[in-house]
């Protein structure tokens, strides 16, 4: 199978696994750090694992930032995990208050106090509309979470599952082409692969 994605390498994430994770569903995949080569791919990956601000500052140092807007602009397939999902929204409140990408409105907030931070482990996903992304997935799957923040979408429309942690919170998002999970599915097993693998399906239909 013929699909070439690109994994940005922005300093942070997980990024042989998330490539491993591809190839393990049939799909070519790379990482890069090099804009130019980023632009050519058929789809984009946005990993992340650390600080919003400090992965901000990563991404426009090597202009990563600007090939993200043109895909999302273009439409193109692009999936941010974790961190990148976070980075896809407009702020973020870790550490003070920090600028996203803005492809989607909305605010990357903390968990309230009270809670076990961070949420670590196996929890559950609600499906809230059916999405590409969850084809062949059934409803309250569990998936693997490692994150301090969740995202606060301002537009209920783009929230597509939806995860329980003293709060429920959405923890999968997209819109059109541009999708956001809050888990790893490359460390989700069989199911995590199954996201992975409807994501590289999209890109061979574009």
């Amino acid at each position: 199978m013929y699909t070439l994605i690109t994994i940005i390498d922005y300093g942070m994430g997980n990024l042989r696994s998330v490539k491993k994770g591809f190839e393990k569903c049939g799909f070519q995949a790379f990482i890069t750090r090099d804009p130019e080569k980023a632009r050519k791919a058929s789809g984009l990956v946005v990993p992340g694992v650390g600080a919003f601000a400090d992965a901000m500052q990563n991404l426009r140092e090597s202009g990563m930032d600007t090939v993200i807007l043109e895909a999302a602009k273009e439409n193109k397939p692009l999936l941010g995990i974790c961190l990148g999902m976070q980075l896809f929204f407009t702020t973020s409140e870790e550490w003070g208050v920090s600028s996203g990408l803005g492809i989607f409105p909305g605010r990357v907030r903390r968990f309230p106090q009270g809670l076990i931070i961070p949420h670590i482990g196996w929890n559950q996903v609600e499906k809230v509309k059916p999405n590409i992304l969850l084809n062949n997935i059934p409803d309250q799957s569990a998936f693997y979470f490692v994150h301090s923040f969740y995202v606060d979408p301002d537009e209920d429309s783009i929230v597509i599952g939806r995860t329980d942690y003293g709060i429920k919170f959405a923890s999968m998002v997209g819109s059109n082409n541009i999708f956001g999970i809050q888990f790893h599915p490359e460390k989700s097993s069989v199911l995590g692969l199954r996201i992975l693998r409807n994501f590289g399906g999209l890109i061979t239909k574009c």
